[in-house]
């Protein structure tokens, strides 16, 4: 019984990093995009 409880706590806790971790991934190439379009066009 107490394999299947840490086994449970162990996959919850790969989703929450999991999902932590596209949050942080999305937010970086959102803010590097921000960045190129802020730019503008030409030489700067």
């Amino acid at each position: 019984m107490m394999i299947y409880m840490l086994a449970a706590a162990m996959t919850i806790a790969m989703l929450i990093a999991t999902a932590f971790g596209l949050h942080q991934e999305s937010q970086r190439l959102r803010y590097k995009e921000q960045k190129v379009r802020s730019k503008g066009f030409g030489p700067h």
